[in-house]
């Protein structure tokens, strides 16, 4: 009887399974689903932009009596030309660009360089070497806080540009397995190839690896250019002259001890989106490609 039973019920399972099968039902559903989480998904982006650009066009009266969706009662420019001169935004862009540009080409070269030398060359403490770059990962940053200021004071780096510059270039363990990833679809006979030839090491890390790397490379430039380019605590600490401010701290300007400006500072938020969006759209493409190319092992 009760194996009668069972029978019974794995047999009506059976046929409601392939009831939902054949009648679409669950790719129905999955695609339901789908577009729920991305639609959901894409509010938790676009809706604290919205609130920013509303926000931006409203004084500082309507901005504090009004809610965060309610549409500006004058769409004028004020707040933009505010922040423009008050905060040298120009200014704040040159550094930043000159920043991004400096520590990324150094980071591109000490990464390859070093992964190059990791993958390719066998000597004692190699593996050492690599476990110790991971160990680092894994240490807090803040922990060497204090000793990394203190060195920056000693070398007479504090408000240079040439602090976060230093930084960024010694300090992006990250590109040096991205580059250690690809290196491993590089074959070992172009290196002996070219050294047959009579080609030296240099010459096999420029005309040969940097080449096949770029990638990765472009990889490592998209991560390295934004975490730059939102980095806060870095200049904020090590260069609070008004003449090497950038993007990241000339908003700061405009909160103060008593009360923020924050139709200001949505303003400059504003502001400062304009080029990562244009980068974007013009550049998305080689972004998607460099991305995907760059992360998985070919």
């Amino acid at each position: 009887m009760d194996n009668a039973l069972q029978k019974t019920r794995s047999e009506q399972k059976n046929e409601f399974r392939r009831f939902f099968r054949h009648s679409g039902v669950m790719g129905t559903l999955f695609t339901c689903l789908k577009y729920t989480l991305l639609v959901f998904t894409a509010l938790i982006i676009i809706l604290p932009i919205l609130v920013v650009f509303f926000g931006a066009f409203k004084t500082g009266a309507e901005f504090n009596s009004t809610g965060a969706f309610e549409l500006p009662q004058r769409w004028a420019l004020d707040n933009f030309i505010t922040v423009w001169q008050k905060g040298n935004m120009g200014l704040a862009f040159w550094n930043t660009f000159v920043m991004i540009v400096l520590a990324s080409a150094g980071s591109i070269m000490t990464g390859t360089m070093a992964s190059y030398v990791l993958h390719r060359f066998d000597f004692r403490g190699k593996e050492l070497i690599r476990h110790l770059f991971l160990w680092i990962v894994l240490i807090p940053g803040t922990t060497a806080q204090v000793a990394r200021f203190q060195i920056i004071n000693a070398l007479h780096l504090y408000n240079t540009m040439a602090t976060p510059i230093i930084l960024a270039m010694g300090t992006d363990i990250m590109a040096i397995y991205i580059y250690l990833q690809f290196l491993e679809s590089i074959s070992k006979s172009l290196d002996e190839s070219a050294i047959l030839d009579g080609a030296g090491y240099f010459r096999v890390y420029f005309q040969i690896i940097m080449p096949l790397l770029k990638p990765a490379t472009v990889t490592v430039l998209i991560i390295k250019s934004i975490g730059l380019y939102n980095d806060f605590y870095t200049p904020f600490l090590y260069m609070p002259k008004k003449s090497l401010t950038v993007i990241s701290t000339v908003l700061y300007k405009f909160k103060g001890p008593f009360g923020s400006q924050w139709e200001l500072i949505c303003a400059g938020i504003v502001i400062a989106l304009v080029p990562t969006l244009i980068i974007f759209i013009v550049l998305q493409k080689q972004i998607y490609n460099g991305m995907v190319s760059g992360s998985v092992k070919q």
